[in-house]
């Protein structure tokens, strides 16, 4: 899917390669592991600021784009609710049955509930299939965003970035 995000509204496949961000497939598949899906240069660190283990850098110049060390991350899932540019997922390919967890930010209602069969949509919002909600993390925090997990084939996980109601 070849494009540029800034005319476009959503990241290919070519921009991605070139992010700091996306954990290798070996990784992914030793469990849960933040995937950062951010290559603005605005001034923003909120991520790097969560991230108790110190897996994610943007630097002294918050307008660079942030880092991940895939070896220090441990999917503890702050940074998620956290990013005001819906930018970072958690993707757990350790499955069994060749299934994944994908966590992403979401922000509409009603939130979807446990257990829920919704649609997964790509990053241009096209149907992928369907997808079984396998939590849904509501924060307490005003300024934070609920988080939605969901099991997928494993082969979906760095494609799906968002779900839409069935219902």
């Amino acid at each position: 899917m070849a494009g540029d995000s800034s005319k476009t509204g959503f990241l290919s496949d070519e921009e991605l390669d070139k992010g700091l961000g996306i954990p290798s497939e070996a990784r992914r598949r030793k469990g849960a592991v933040a995937v950062l899906e951010c290559l603005e240069d605005i001034p923003c660190n909120p991520c790097e600021a969560s991230c108790k283990v110190g897996a994610i850098e943007v630097g002294e110049d918050i307008t660079t784009p942030p880092r991940l060390y895939e070896d220090k991350c441990v999917g503890c899932r702050t940074c998620v609710p956290i990013c005001p540019g819906q930018a970072i997922f958690i993707i757990d390919e350790s499955l069994p049955d060749d299934n994944a967890t994908i966590e992403m930010p979401y922000e509409y209602r009603p939130l979807p509930e446990e257990g829920e069969v919704v649609v997964a949509l790509d990053r241009a919002g096209k149907e992928i299939g369907e997808a079984t909600v396998s939590a849904v993390r509501k924060t307490k925090k005003m300024d934070q965003t609920a988080t939605v997990i969901i099991e997928v084939p494993r082969e979906w996980s760095m494609k799906a970035r968002a779900i839409r109601l069935k219902r």
